[in-house]
């Protein structure tokens, strides 16, 4: 599609491939503002599924559901990265698609990423690019201690194995299935943080205020907006950094940039999302325009405004392991308890199986003031049993 794509108007129905929890807050976006959502997910529950006036039943490359989905919409874009990279191809000539699937190929594959970052001069992590058991005796000793990881498909701390030494690293390359893999030595982290943008077609981007990130067993804990410890020069390296990655892939849509923050003071970047992100939840309750509202607009290439964070805020995932109490036995947490402070936003994903490690909603506090969004979210903690940070 041209660079000076027509504007689609209210009325129009957009697709998505993925029928999780981003999928659904997108469908919640597009339709307060008159547009109607067809989501392919092969799920009959799915999240997404259960909000949108058109669910189809099937898999991502099921050729008779992505010609449907192309005849239905006007444009469609996706709510995770693991879309086969044919199917992204074959909508994207039959349909305006937004991100391209050459850019979501990249995030696909943590060698490619790693490649791009060089390309591109922005710093990342030591690291070397294994693809054979015969090269693991090559690998530089300055990578350990390392973490081995998965080149595609790793995602919440799946997929990755901390290595201490060489020694080490044949059994982990075993262990994670023989496949490519990127060795990342470990670092010092002093924190992590995101930055969340979008990109239009006509090159416009807009972005969000970075925000720090707290990881529990390799899953988002919790993200506080304004970060408390992210400087100003540091907020201003990582959002021109993720710009420079967002015009480096020629990005249409809402992407986020993960990024490392060592003790000394450099800021390294970790990996890309080519989708909204879930330290940008916190966007819906905080902004003036959330980034499910910036990921419709690039799709239907409407103007991109300019986000304008009114609340400081405290952004903690749900888990499934909050539905069970201490001697295993399913129950509903204490919403009625947690909805009674002032500025709780709960949002649920309409999940129906809780389990452990399966994020089930997220809890959004805001506030004037970091201090009493902290304050709240604390609480918020206490009441649902979380550890406190």
């Amino acid at each position: 599609m041209s660079k000076s794509a027509a504007f689609i108007p209210p009325g129009a129905t957009l697709g998505v491939l993925g029928g999780g929890q981003l999928g659904r807050m997108f469908a919640q976006a597009a339709q307060s503002a008159g547009y109607g959502v067809a989501v392919l997910e092969a799920d009959e529950a799915a999240p997404a599924a259960q909000v949108t006036g058109i669910h189809l039943a099937a898999r991502y490359d099921d050729p008779l559901a992505l010609d449907q989905l192309a005849r239905d919409c006007a444009a469609v874009t996706v709510e995770f990265e693991n879309i086969p990279a044919h199917s992204m191809q074959w909508l994207e000539s039959r349909v305006s698609l937004a991100p391209a699937p050459q850019a979501v190929a990249v995030c696909q594959d943590r060698a490619q990423e790693k490649a791009l970052f060089a390309r591109l001069g922005v710093p990342c992590a030591p690291h070397a690019v294994l693809t054979a058991s015969g090269g693991l005796g090559a690998v530089s000793t300055d990578l350990f201690p390392g973490i081995l990881k998965t080149s595609r498909l790793g995602y919440d701390g799946k997929g990755q194995i901390m290595v201490q030494t060489a020694a080490d690293l044949p059994a982990a390359w075993t262990a994670l299935g023989g496949v490519e893999c990127v060795l990342e030595k470990k670092l010092d982290l002093a924190y992590e943080l995101s930055v969340v943008m979008a990109r239009g077609r006509d090159g416009c981007s807009v972005l969000y205020e970075p925000q720090q990130n707290l990881h529990r067993d390799g899953i988002l804990f919790a993200s506080f907006s304004p970060g408390p410890s992210i400087t100003p020069d540091i907020a201003e390296a990582a959002q021109n950094a993720a710009a420079t990655v967002a015009e480096g892939l020629d990005y249409v849509g809402v992407l986020c940039v993960e990024f490392f923050v060592l003790r000394d003071g450099r800021l390294l970047a970790n990996e890309i999302a080519p989708r909204p992100h879930n330290s940008g939840h916190h966007t819906i309750d905080s902004c003036t325009v959330s980034q499910f509202e910036l990921q419709w607009r690039t799709l239907v290439n409407a103007p991109l405004l300019v986000p304008r964070q009114h609340s400081a805020t405290v952004m903690l995932n749900l888990l499934g392991d909050l539905w069970f109490d201490a001697t295993g036995q399913q129950r509903e947490p204490d919403w009625a308890t947690v909805l009674a402070q002032p500025g709780a936003h709960l949002h649920l994903y309409g999940k129906h199986a809780p389990r452990e490690g399966r994020k089930m909603g997220h809890l959004t506090c805001t506030a004037a003031t970091p201090a009493e969004a902290r304050q709240t979210a604390l609480h918020a903690c206490t009441v649902l049993g979380l550890e406190p940070f």
